[in-house]
């Protein structure tokens, strides 16, 4: 058994995987029945990195000590001979390699013959020698017990590399990491010794698979997907990466889509908002500008129950608990200034600080806290793992020289795939009719219509309306697709009329 580093037990910690949508994976992870984090991966976004491949050698460039090879993807990737210094490459070789950076616009991929295959608590390395600990375990005490089960652990033609996960952990749940990792790597080496180059050998889950290696740490209950063909992928690879100790997965059948069940959506929603109320009433107002981020706490409608001294504390107390929520959620990177409410005490303001550092400890994606100013001013940083949620989730605005945002075009589409496939579950009609702003219509009937159509088995016709909000959208009317073309039509001439008369002289 093991024990994740210096994690409090959640009485209730859940993974909800949203995999229905070829466009779009959503994962989240809710504590205590609310959103803590969301992960968010488009179809144009699918990272390649970590795809293992037998690749065929097409050229060698000793001038850039490099060579391009085959993977069988249209695009040569780049490989540096620095990082195959064990073998001679030449013209028509055979060789294994790892993606290490995903392929850009009119660049390949990155690839290694140095391969790496990462566990829950440590990443194996075929062929190495390595013993290796996390730098980022700091406590030398603990580093020197991982790093004593490191050169236990490791094999004759393979290393090990303890990872920042591993903190706490026993050298049972090492081993069984260890030998899930070795059971994997045969496949691969068996499959590369039946199949001819190029061609993909190993591939993870994903999204899914990363948050579920990667992002999760402490216990969970319950692993919810939508996807059948998830399903069945989570149940192995949980039964893989947690041994014994391992949550419930769950198939879910619901008409209502999953993220609207457990009230998702709405919490995304909210997290794209300035203000952000406190259950007691008070609240914060967070600002993203270029170089930091601003949050100012206010006691809003706050007014405690006894004097000033403890409203103050009170209300500062809840919100570094829900900065530490807000950081992890909206997944906010760099510096960060907090404006909390001026406390008089020093008292008072050690013990704000020791919230805080409570609070991060447990992020995994590092956070310093620093002292807190005579202006109750608390300065932190926190490192940047990936985009942040507004920026996946929204753009600039069109309409106010970008001063403001909007939803994304394909925020507003996927969010439209989702109503269309909630209504085809209460009815089975021939065709749909649905209105939506002029610009976001044409970008769906461009990009999405006609995969829509195969998808969800019915004529969807997407009618621009000129006098539609950004992101409003809705049903006009259902029936046979001769009676939605022709209520289509119908509206396409009054709207037309409309334009006309807007642009005409008075």
């Amino acid at each position: 058994m093991s024990s994740d580093k210096n994690t409090d037990r959640i009485s209730d910690r859940k993974i909800v995987a949203d995999t229905a949508e070829n466009e779009e994976t959503r994962v989240a992870i809710l504590e205590n029945g609310r959103l803590s984090e969301i992960f968010i991966e488009r179809m144009w976004d699918h990272q390649k990195a970590g795809e293992i491949y037998k690749a065929r050698v097409e050229s060698v460039l000793p001038g850039i000590s490099a060579a391009f090879v085959s993977i069988g993807d249209g695009r040569n990737a780049f490989l540096y001979l620095n990082d195959a210094k064990d073998m001679e490459v030449v013209p028509n070789q055979e060789l294994v390699v790892q993606v290490t950076k995903s392929a850009r616009k009119n660049k390949g991929a990155r690839v290694t013959p140095r391969l790496s295959l990462p566990g829950r608590y440590l990443v194996l390395i075929p062929h190495g020698e390595e013993a290796g600990v996390s730098r980022r375990i700091a406590v030398e005490e603990e580093r020197r017990r991982l790093r004593h089960f490191a050169r236990k652990l490791r094999g004759e033609d393979y290393g090990v590399i303890i990872r920042t996960a591993a903190e706490g952990v026993d050298e049972e749940a090492l081993d069984q990491d260890v030998q899930s990792l070795l059971a994997l790597w045969r496949e691969i080496e068996h499959n590369a010794s039946r199949q001819a180059a190029p061609c993909l050998l190993y591939k993870d889950m994903g999204l899914l698979g990363r948050v579920l290696r990667d992002e999760v740490h402490g216990d969970i209950d319950e692993i919810l997907v939508n996807g059948e063909e998830e399903f069945e992928s989570v149940r192995s690879f949980v039964s893989m990466l947690y041994g014994e100790n391992r949550p419930d997965v769950t198939f879910y059948r619901g008409v209502i889509p999953l993220f609207e069940y457990y009230g998702i959506d709405r919490e995304i929603e909210q997290a794209l908002e300035r203000k952000v109320w406190l259950r007691s009433g008070a609240y914060l107002v967070i600002e993203h500008t270029e170089a930091l981020t601003v949050i100012d706490v206010n006691t809003g409608k706050f007014v405690g129950d006894m004097d000033m001294r403890h409203t103050v504390l009170a209300t500062n107390l809840e919100a570094a608990d829900e900065i530490a929520r807000q950081l992890r959620l909206r997944a906010v990177g760099g510096i960060v200034v907090v404006d909390f409410i001026d406390m008089e005490f020093e008292e008072d303001r050690q013990t704000l600080l020791a919230r805080l550092e409570e609070v991060f400890h447990s992020d995994r994606s590092r956070a310093r806290v620093f002292s807190l100013t005579q202006l109750g001013l608390v300065e932190l940083t926190r490192k940047r793992g990936r985009p942040d949620l507004k920026s996946v989730l929204t753009r600039s605005c069109p309409f106010c020289s970008d001063n403001g945002w909007v939803l994304r075009e394909d925020t507003i589409a996927m969010s439209i795939k989702r109503f269309l496939r909630k209504i085809g579950h209460a009815n089975k009609v021939e065709a749909v009719l649905l209105q939506a702003n002029a610009a976001v219509a044409q970008y769906v009937r461009d990009t999405y219509l006609s995969f829509w159509e195969e998808e969800l088995e019915r004529k969807i016709v997407i009618a621009g309306m000129s006098d539609f909000a950004w992101s409003k959208y809705r049903i006009e009317a259902q029936g046979t697709r001769e009676a939605v073309e022709r209520r289509a039509q119908q509206m396409e001439r009054r709207e037309s009329t409309v334009v006309v008369h807007r642009v005409s002289p008075s």
